[in-house]
């Protein structure tokens, strides 16, 4: 009886080691239309439909650039589930008995590029010019259209 209880510690002991949890999270990019360069945190992922993995939860920022399209650039909240907060989060990552799967799709629908007259264009390329043959040192402006180093609030 003894030697039957030890054989079963020993087998249940063998399936907790053996059976740990996993939690496979992956996100997946899509634009329409598709064929966008996705770059996640700065990293590129490749074009859309893609699918990349992460670690951590928290504000992820993506960017979708397109040639003839505007580019997307948004900061994307992953929120934990209720089952990986912790203190749920330590068990279910080490002892739960079966993989996991956190899939996140975000999908992005690209504006066309706005076409800028070329009445509008060529005055402001004049400028341009001007000032680079007068080496003049032009400040980027800033949200409000403002130009200058220090911004007004």
């Amino acid at each position: 009886m003894g030697s039957h209880r030890g054989i079963l510690l020993l087998t249940l002991g063998v399936m907790l080691l053996t059976s740990v949890g996993c939690v496979q999270r992956r996100q997946t990019l899509r634009s329409f239309p598709e064929g966008a360069m996705a770059y996640v945190d700065d990293q590129e992922i490749g074009q859309t439909p893609v699918s990349t993995s992460f670690t951590h939860y928290g504000v992820r920022s993506i960017r979708l650039e397109k040639d003839g399209y505007e580019t997307v650039q948004v900061q994307e909240r992953l929120d934990a589930p209720w089952y990986l907060t912790p203190p749920l989060d330590f068990f279910v990552e080490n002892f739960w008995p079966a993989e996991i799967r956190d899939e996140r799709e975000v999908d992005f629908e690209l504006q066309p590029a706005k076409i800028v007259p070329q009445s509008e264009l060529l005055p402001r390329a004049e400028e341009q010019r001007r000032q680079v043959q007068q080496n003049l040192v032009v400040p980027l402006a800033d949200e409000d259209g403002r130009t200058g180093l220090f911004r007004r609030r």
